[in-house]
């Protein structure tokens, strides 16, 4: 767990990281204390809220943790760990699921300003105001921003990790896009399942550097790829916004992103037996040069007004980006729970 403290949406100091003792509840909830001490003991002003993020399911409102949590298996009875928090700071503590504060500080601090400010600089008129942040890493993590507001859903259960996956549609989608989807994957295609290689090492393998099969190791992360833009495509076209992509196994991304794009770039048929896109939207890759310049000047042009020699600009291009965090995840996340605890504070 990794402690820290934020002022302008900067880090005041060096962030402090301890074991999470995340099998006992006892010493979970004392390192956390001892955590939270001994950054506000390094300040010269009292904190005015705690903010952080954990992982899901759990009622974030209320501050309660419980129920199926694979990597926090004491807190699965339920824990008070807000209101316990709470009591022993005595200040206002704010939870949130991680993938949801990643998405609302790349929203606000990261990508979708970003972004925004180049089309500017590009001279082009479009703008955005919806994204979808993912976190790759031991799960599939997603948080949705829409015109600024963080979607937290009616019961804190905004998940993307139960979907089916693409390709085996009995099992659930992140058993496809998690870390141990790359090891599983490489093992099958190299007829060596026990190979014990991390994604760093089979990463290794596919830039030259490794002994080891580079057919196979190029192919994990390509699947990868594609069954995360086959839920990406899901949530693309019912959110119809831009696409952050954040996680430390991202730095394999030109092994990740074709893969990506293959799927939602992908046709599907109607009865009537019509062929269309799987996203409706244009799907460009931002963090290629030349897309991003024709995702920034689109099909824009001149139009007549019935009866009138005016024009107006119309670009009927609907069009979308995907493209890796900038700032990184840690990051966002940080930047998504101070932004989060000073809204909660201000609206109140």
């Amino acid at each position: 767990m990794v402690f820290g403290a934020m002022k302008g949406g900067e880090y005041v100091g060096e962030p402090i990281t301890l074991p999470s003792n995340s099998n006992n509840l006892d010493l979970c909830l004392q390192t956390m204390v001892l955590g939270f001490s001994s950054v506000i003991n390094t300040l010269t002003e009292k904190p005015v809220a705690i903010s952080f993020a954990f992982p899901g399911p759990a009622d974030y409102p209320n501050g309660i943790i419980g129920g199926y949590l694979p990597n926090f298996p004491s807190f699965r009875d339920g824990v008070a760990l807000g209101p316990f928090l709470q009591d022993k700071f005595h200040v206002p503590v704010f939870i949130n699921n991680d993938g949801d504060l990643y998405a609302y500080g790349e929203a606000l601090g990261g990508v979708l300003p970003q972004v925004n400010e180049k089309l500017a600089a590009l001279g082009s008129a479009k703008r955005y105001h919806n994204l979808i942040g993912y976190t790759f890493g031991t799960g599939f993590g997603i948080g949705t921003v829409i015109d600024g507001e963080l979607n937290r859903g009616d019961n804190s259960c905004v998940e993307t990790f139960c979907l089916p996956h693409s390709k085996l549609p009995e099992y659930i989608v992140e058993d496809g896009v998690a870390i141990r989807a790359v090891k599983r994957v490489y093992g099958e295609l190299s007829g060596n399942p026990n190979h014990g290689l991390e994604p760093k090492d089979i990463a290794a393998i596919c830039n030259g550097e490794r002994e080891g099969n580079k057919k196979a190791a190029t192919e994990a992360f390509n699947e990868m790829g594609e069954v995360a833009g086959a839920a990406m495509a899901t949530a693309a076209t019912l959110i119809d916004g831009l696409i952050v992509i954040g996680g430390g196994i991202m730095n394999n991304y030109k092994y990740i992103m074709p893969g990506i794009l293959k799927s939602m770039r992908a046709t599907i048929k109607t009865m009537s037996g019509d062929t269309i896109n799987r996203v409706q939207s244009v799907v460009y890759n931002l963090d290629d040069p030349d897309e991003f310049a024709k995702f920034a000047k689109g099909d824009a042009r001149k139009l007549k007004v019935y009866g009138s020699e005016r024009e107006v600009v119309y670009d009927p291009q609907k069009r979308i980006g995907v493209m890796r965090s900038q700032i990184g995840a840690s990051k966002a996340i940080s930047i998504g729970a101070y932004m989060f605890a000073l809204n909660q504070l201000t609206n109140k």
